[in-house]
């Protein structure tokens, strides 16, 4: 109770950070939302990589030899599991100094900090806490589908035909794009859990940095050139003939093993190499 009252003096007394506070939970929480409500147009990363997923799944339907496609797999899990990894150690860093018994106040005022009051400085690192902690539960649902992806890609049969390929492109598709999805709202919260810490210097810095992270997201999704790039991608993909035909084989005649022999012969006369 008494935490509960320091918290509301702490409010009056800083209406600022209220307002900061306000903003940076509108850009944190309204971003996903708005986010996917715009994707259906082209031109953005998330649209745009949804497409190219799910060539990914057509193709890998009707390839033989998968080793390609597990090597991708892998390479996603290695990179969601590098930054579960890291945004624990951030956890606990910031975790140890919030739950640690003494907050250095002297060392924080050094450092620029806004440490007027010691239960809003909690309140901040709180924040920054908060933020990491869902990226992190992001980071782990997301290697847990990809798990299951995995397990889907190895339970293929082979010798489909189309309709049956179309049937296990989709489903393979459907546990694929949440995963991928979930690793990239993982990655996002970096953005605003940097956005959180910049409230310790004070609500200006939180609110500027709140709409900057949006801004940052906003311009790599559609103006970066990746987006570019992955917009022409998708175009290419969206003409492309699917299943991809296979390419002819030349198999060698009686005739071009003689060339080859020939071409051999005065090679192994001049000493080989």
């Amino acid at each position: 109770m008494s935490f509960l009252s320091n918290l509301i003096d702490a409010a009056k007394d800083s209406p600022l950070d209220i307002v900061g506070l306000a903003i940076f939970m509108f850009c944190w929480l309204g971003y996903e939302p708005f986010l996917k409500r715009i994707s259906k147009s082209r031109g953005l990363i998330t649209k745009d990589l949804s497409v190219v997923r799910r060539a990914w799944m057509k193709e890998m339907i009707v390839r033989e030899v998968k080793l390609f496609d597990s090597n991708l797999m892998a390479h996603a899990v290695n990179s969601a599991t590098n930054f579960s990894s890291a945004n624990l150690l951030l956890i606990a860093a910031v975790a140890g100094v919030l739950f640690g018994g003494h907050l250095p106040i002297k060392s924080m005022s050094a450092l620029g900090f806004d440490v007027s009051s010691v239960v809003l400085f909690q309140i901040k690192l709180a924040l920054v806490v908060v933020c990491l902690s869902r990226g992190l539960l992001d980071f782990i649902w997301s290697l847990r589908q990809m798990n299951y992806c995995a397990a889907a890609m190895g339970s293929l049969p082979e010798n489909m035909d189309e309709d049956t390929a179309a049937k296990f492109t989709n489903a393979l598709t459907n546990i694929l794009e949440p995963a991928m999805s979930s690793f990239s709202q993982g990655v996002r919260a970096y953005y605003f859990s940097l956005a959180a810490a910049a409230w310790l210097m004070g609500p200006i810095y939180l609110a500027v940095a709140s709409i900057g992270a949006v801004l940052l997201l906003g311009w790599r999704q559609s103006r970066s050139q990746s987006a570019r790039g992955l917009k022409q991608l998708r175009e290419l993909l969206e003409e492309h003939p699917y299943p991809t035909p296979p390419r002819p084989i030349n198999i060698p005649t009686s005739a071009d093993a003689e060339k080859t022999s020939e071409n051999i012969a005065p090679h192994n006369a001049k000493g080989g190499y």
